[in-house]
Order: C-alpha cells, then sequence, then structure tokens
C-alpha cells in the first residue's frame, strides 16, 4: 500500500496531467474558431466553413472531456484533500463556484447554436454565439488561475481558529484574487494553448501538405491543408517569441516570490553569485542525474545567465541556495523539466521563423525537411504546457499554499493508504482509457478530413420547396458548378 499522502499528490498530479489536454485544446482553439467564423461569414469562402466545420469538431470532444474531467478534479478537493478543503475553502471555492456559474453557464448556454446554428441562426446571431463561446473558454481559465495563482502567492486572507482548526478567512477579495502571480499565470498559459494549437494544427497539415507535394499522393482538398498550415504558422510566429519574452519576466517574478522554486529551477544549493544558465544540461552521474547540482552538471550555457535572468539584468545577482530553506522540492523533476520546458520554446521559434521564410521564399510546401519537423512537433506544445505545470507545482513543495500550509497537512486525515492506492490505480486505468478514446476518435476526425464540397451545400433545415435536409434543391441542380476546393 502507498503512504496517503503520496497517493493523493500522485493521483491527482495524473488526473492533472491528462485533464490538462483538453482545456489546451479547447482554449487554443477558441480564436482560430472565432477567425474561421469571421472569415466564413464576410468572404463566403468555402475553405474557411471547412476550416470553421472540421475544427469545430475537435473542439467540441475537447469541451465536452474537459468538462467532465474537469469536475472530477474539484471532487477530489473533497476526497483527497478534505483538509485543505477546510482550511482554505472560503477563499478557494469562490473563483471555483464563479466558474461554473459564470464562464461554464455563458459556454453551455451558447455551444448549442455554435455547433448545430449555422443554418438557423443569421450570421450575426451565429457570430455572437462563437464570441460567446470562446470568451466563456477563457473565463474559465480566469477562475482557475486565481485560485491557482492564490495557493503559489496567497494575499487578502488571514488565518483565524474556529473550532479548534485553522481556517483561512478572506478579507480583501482584490488582493487576494488579483494576487501578483495571477497575470504571469493567465498570459502564459492562454498564450501557451494558442502555440500549443498551432503547432499541432501545422504538424496535421504539414502531413497531408507533405504527402501531396512531396510523394504526389492524391489528397482531397489540399487547399484546406494548405491554409490550415499558413494560418498555424502565423500563430505560431506571434505566439512563440511572446512565450519566450513573457517566460523571462515570470521567472524573474518567481525569483521575488518564490525564491526556493527558483533555486530548484536552476539546481541551486548554496547561496551564490553569478551562476550560470545552462541552455543545454547533461548529467556526469546517475547521481547527478537525480539530484543535480549546478556546478556539477556539464552542460552548454551562459555564465551568470541565472543570475541575469534572476535580477533582472545583473550577472553578479546573488541566488540563495536551497540549503537555506525549510525543506526542498524533488530538484530533478523541477530542474530537468524546466530544462525541456525552455529547450522547447526556443525550438518552437526555430520552426516558426523557419516556416515562414519558407513561406516568403514560396517554398513552404514543398520543403519535406520542415514538414517533417513540423509533423514530429505536433504535440511538443502540450508537453511543454505539461512540464511549465510540473514545475509550478512540483516546484512549490512542501507547500500547498506557499508559506501558509503544507501538503502533508493538507490530506483527508481519514483517508487510509488502502483507500488511497485503490483509487490511485482506478485512476491511472480509468484516465488511461479516457485518453486513448479521446486519441481515437481525433484521429478519425483528422482521417476523414475536412467536410467535402456536398457537405457544405447541405443544409439541417427542410428546403422552401419540400426537399429534404442534405438533398440538392431544384436551382442547385440545374447549377452547372459545384462549391469545390481545387486539388
Amino acid at each position: 500500500m502507498i503512504d496517503p499522502v503520496a497517493a493523493s499528490r500522485f493521483q491527482f498530479a495524473v488526473t492533472t496531467i491528462v485533464h490538462i489536454i483538453f482545456p489546451v485544446m479547447s482554449m487554443g482553439l477558441a480564436p482560430f474558431l472565432i477567425y474561421f467564423t469571421w472569415k466564413d461569414i464576410r468572404d463566403g469562402d468555402p475553405v474557411y466553413e471547412q476550416l470553421r466545420r472540421f475544427w469545430t469538431k475537435i473542439f467540441a470532444i475537447s469541451f465536452v472531456v474537459g468538462t467532465v474531467t474537469g469536475l472530477v478534479l474539484e471532487f477530489e478537493f473533497g476526497t483527497n484533500f478534505a483538509a485543505f478543503s477546510v482550511f482554505a475553502g472560503e477563499l478557494f471555492g469562490g473563483p471555483l463556484a464563479t466558474e461554473g456559474l459564470m464562464a461554464f453557464m455563458l459556454e453551455a448556454t451558447f455551444l448549442g447554436v455554435f455547433l448545430f446554428g449555422r443554418e438557423r441562426v443569421s450570421d450575426a446571431m451565429y457570430f455572437v454565439a462563437t464570441l460567446a463561446v470562446a470568451v466563456g473558454t477563457w473565463l474559465s481559465a480566469v477562475w482557475i488561475l486565481i485560485a491557482n495563482s492564490w495557493m503559489q502567492t496567497p494575499r487578502g486572507y488571514e488565518v483565524v481558529v474556529e473550532n479548534g482548526q485553522r481556517v483561512v478567512h478572506l478579507v480583501d477579495p482584490v488582493a487576494a484574487y488579483l494576487n501578483p502571480r495571477f497575470p504571469f499565470m493567465f498570459v502564459h498559459m492562454q498564450n501557451a494553448a494558442v502555440e500549443s494549437v498551432a503547432l499541432f494544427m501545422s504538424g496535421v497539415a504539414a502531413y497531408h501538405v507533405f504527402r501531396h507535394h512531396v510523394w504526389g499522393y492524391p489528397v482531397e482538398s489540399i487547399a484546406f491543408w494548405e491554409k490550415s498550415l499558413k494560418v498555424s504558422l502565423v500563430a505560431l510566429a506571434i505566439t512563440a517569441p511572446l512565450q519566450v519574452f513573457h517566460g523571462d519576466l515570470y521567472a524573474r517574478h518567481v525569483f521575488e516570490t518564490q525564491p526556493q522554486k527558483f533555486a530548484a529551477m536552476e539546481a541551486v544549493w548554496e547561496t551564490d553569485s553569478y551562476v550560470p544558465e545552462y541552455l543545454i544540461a547533461f548529467p556526469t552521474s546517475i547521481e547527478n542525474l537525480l539530484n543535480p547540482r549546478a556546478k556539477d552538471i556539464f552542460g552548454i550555457g551562459i555564465p551568470g545567465g541565472a543570475s541575469w535572468l534572476a535580477s533582472g539584468g545583473d550577472p553578479q545577482a546573488t541566488i540563495t541556495g536551497l540549503n537555506e530553506f525549510e525543506g526542498s522540492p524533488p530538484v530533478a523533476i523541477v530542474f530537468w523539466a524546466f530544462r525541456a520546458m525552455v529547450a522547447m520554446g526556443f525550438w518552437f521559434i526555430t520552426l516558426a521563423f523557419w516556416g515562414c521564410y519558407r513561406w516568403w521564399r514560396g517554398e513552404l510546401f514543398e520543403d519535406d525537411l520542415l514538414h517533417k519537423a513540423l509533423m514530429g512537433s505536433s504535440l511538443l506544445g502540450i508537453v511543454a504546457v505539461e512540464l511549465g505545470w510540473v514545475v509550478t507545482e512540483v516546484g512549490r513543495q512542501p507547500w500547498l499554499v506557499q508559506g501558509v500550509l503544507k501538503t502533508s497537512e493538507g490530506v483527508s486525515p481519514g483517508l487510509t493508504a488502502a483507500e488511497a492506492t485503490f483509487t490511485l490505480v482506478a485512476f491511472v486505468v480509468a484516465y488511461t482509457l479516457l485518453l486513448s478514446l479521446y486519441t481515437y476518435v481525433v484521429a478519425r476526425i483528422i482521417r476523414a478530413g475536412p467536410p467535402t464540397g456536398d457537405e457544405l451545400r447541405s443544409v439541417t433545415d427542410e428546403s422552401p420547396d419540400g426537399t429534404g435536409p442534405g438533398e440538392p434543391t431544384p436551382a442547385t441542380d440545374a447549377e452547372s458548378g459545384e462549391v469545390t476546393v481545387d486539388d
């Protein structure tokens, strides 16, 4: 049997790692769907209607699965972390409840119109529905990140004793909800979601473009995939540099507010100055892999880079070592996750400018090496998001609420080792199956490709002359041309 604290932490980690995939897809797709809908309504170009319909399918399945897995996470606060819920419920419960009342209800109200109402409502109403669903998706992130950011930099509260238990009282909602960490987390997370979807979209599009232009394989609606590749590259060229730039500001904020986490990110154990920032690092032994120390790591780095990053420009700045703090997080996990995430960030910039350069040269659809790189990187954006959350959550340990409540103190007191182990195994199995099913469905959608010309002409309502749904009207039959996309 596994210790209840360890099992609860691992169970929450597993459910979070799987769950975050679905909000990333839905939040990242939201701006694309607004653009596709706007272009479809304004220009009437069938390619944009294809884009809207195709990516709406993936948005819908991601939204549904994300809603279900998100509710499970909230239940875990009661089953596995009841002590934390009692301690911080007054402050933590508010944002979660508001997320359900404001953001989720907004999405749910307009989701039916967005998914099924294109032929039933006016263009203006449909665009309003699209905006409402997209805004609701992002509002969900606002309230979830308010709750999590408060755990990182708690403000606007006081700890009192009620019935013999320490509990948090909310005394300043503005200070608590607009705590110093929130703007950094929100910008970084939302930009990462759009960047991840841009990478996914470009990878899928590159696969079909590669088959058609390089291998000569006949691909139906190749114009759809070419447009997908171009749109995703534009988004990647905007989000990838922004993510690295904002990440620099974010890391500086972490140094100022959570110096222990920053020390773990850089594997600094003894307080030191002129600490290097390793861009590429290799352990010189198994011990250094499992217990890295900056001075013992072999790598390529910038002398004084970590000190410069922490201080905002002073390579001689002092970084407080982990030995100065009470307890320390699992340094190996934080250090290597941070390195991998940063490396991916710079690789995404390389991909973006490589693709844009080929586009400018008129060789975007013929560069097979670029296509292979995009295909191989299609899921790396989501991996980078996962690693970012690992740094965020593992780097805060041993604290559940930074400096206020330790993780070991927040676990449900009545939870036994047998119960924790059983639910952990059950959740691992269930979430593995769920993720496999989601992957299968999305793969089926991608293999099926965009709707054809006949599907684009079909309507869901009965036409005025009495023909049924999806059947061409006599006027359409008389037309000599079809709405198709050139191969």
